[in-house]
């Protein structure tokens, strides 16, 4: 068995420990990170980027921003179709400039991984058998069996848990003390990424009577598409022709407006579920990303929460190191479930507001069409929208800059 000494190991290489590893390393902080996942298959998982003026900001004051900059969609409002008329929200004009950054997770991913690599620290791909000991000490360890076969123990300081819902670090804290919140959405959501020209300049929300669809973009020549599906649907239930007709059903409007086909290249269908677990800290583990919180596409939050906590989190641990100070640390888990359950209300609402739920009935189609309705006629409706789904400052999590109405 080898033995390698390091401040942090990070557990999971996805956007949270990869993006923590490369905060840290700016602030000459060691740290090693494991993944039981290939290089290759992190690389080549497509997920959704719709990222924050937040994100952005801290990837470009990372040094991570440069392809995100030349490749990015800036988008400055989205679109709401209902009731066969689509009205638009200006994010921008409505919080001050801000705006959104279409940049696909697996592209971020792949801008961490060149990042940690060119940074020299290790990150070992294919372990397995990974875990987590004596997290209760001030010595804690993470066993785990590289890709090669041989068994490996991390000595750290700290144990940042970034490894997902499925990973080993959140249930590595003793169920006992572990608090956790979840809810099932009835229905998930069927994707499609498609080679065609460009279907909108700006994201499309469309809530129809059949059920909710997203048309979202990639580049000028290859377009994202989502409508709601049953959750135990399957991707072969739906051959290309059925696909089409439900997604121009779902989008027809009377103002002429269509889409162009194309051959789809990618079929699959997305679960919709709210999940977080309350319990951040256990003792010198620290749990960030999907392995504390998950949260329902529609609001766009999952990568965004990730990337702040893991900004909290380094923060804490370069004060650590710098003065002693631990206060950081304390109060880690307070100060990231403020954004998280902030951003899982979010999502929860736009969800609700969107989608067809079983049973429904004509009073909750009506709720749902004057809700649309008032946040395409009001101000301080539409800023509300906006401003959640922009990012709402750092600093908002911070106690002394929430006081309330005057």
């Amino acid at each position: 068995m080898t033995t390698t000494r390091t401040q942090v190991a990070i557990v999971g290489a996805g956007p949270a420990g990869l993006l923590l590893s490369v905060l840290l390393q700016r602030e000459g902080i060691d740290s090693v990170v494991i993944e039981t996942r290939t290089r290759d298959e992190i690389e080549a998982t497509v997920r959704a980027g719709v990222l924050e003026q937040n994100t952005v900001d801290l990837l470009k004051e990372a040094g991570l921003g440069d392809r995100l900059v030349r490749e990015g969609a800036v988008h400055h409002g989205i679109h709401l179709r209902f009731d066969r008329r689509t009205r638009r929200i200006d994010l921008s004009a409505l919080t001050g400039g801000r705006s959104i950054t279409l940049y696909a997770q697996h592209e971020v991913i792949k801008d961490l991984v060149a990042a940690r690599v060119r940074s020299g620290q290790p990150i070992a791909f294919g372990v397995r058998d990974v875990h987590l000991r004596d997290l209760e000490t001030e010595a804690p360890t993470v066993r785990y069996r590289a890709a090669e076969g041989n068994e490996a123990t991390i000595a750290c300081d700290f144990v940042a848990g970034c490894d997902g819902y499925h990973g080993v670090s959140r249930t590595s804290i003793p169920a006992r003390s572990r608090v956790e919140h979840s809810r099932a959405y009835p229905f998930g959501w069927f994707g499609i990424l498609v080679e065609a020209p460009l279907a909108s300049e700006e994201l499309i929300y469309a809530r129809h009577d059949r059920g909710f669809a997203l048309v979202s973009t990639r580049s000028p020549s290859l377009q994202r598409l989502y409508f709601q599906c049953e959750p135990g649907d399957s991707v072969e239930a739906w051959p290309d022709a059925r696909v089409w007709d439900e997604l121009h059903t779902r989008l027809e409007t009377d103002d002429g407006w269509t889409f162009r086909e194309g051959r789809i290249t990618q079929k699959n269908i997305v679960a919709m579920r709210s999940f977080v677990c309350e319990t951040m800290r256990h003792g010198r583990l620290f749990l960030a990303g999907d392995a504390a919180h998950i949260v329902p596409p529609t609001g766009a939050k999952g990568l965004n929460l990730a990337v702040a906590d893991v900004r909290l989190l380094s923060a804490a641990i370069a004060a650590h190191y710098a003065t002693g100070d631990d206060a950081g640390l304390d109060r880690y888990a307070a100060e990231a479930l403020a954004r998280v359950w902030r951003c899982e209300h979010f999502s929860w609402w736009m969800t609700s507001m969107l989608h067809r739920f079983p049973g429904e009935d004509s009073f909750h189609r009506h709720l749902q069409l004057s809700q649309l309705d008032y946040l395409t006629r009001s101000k301080a409706a539409a800023t509300a929208l906006a401003e959640n789904y922009v990012g709402l400052p750092w600093d908002w999590t911070n106690d002394n800059s929430r006081g309330g109405l005057q």
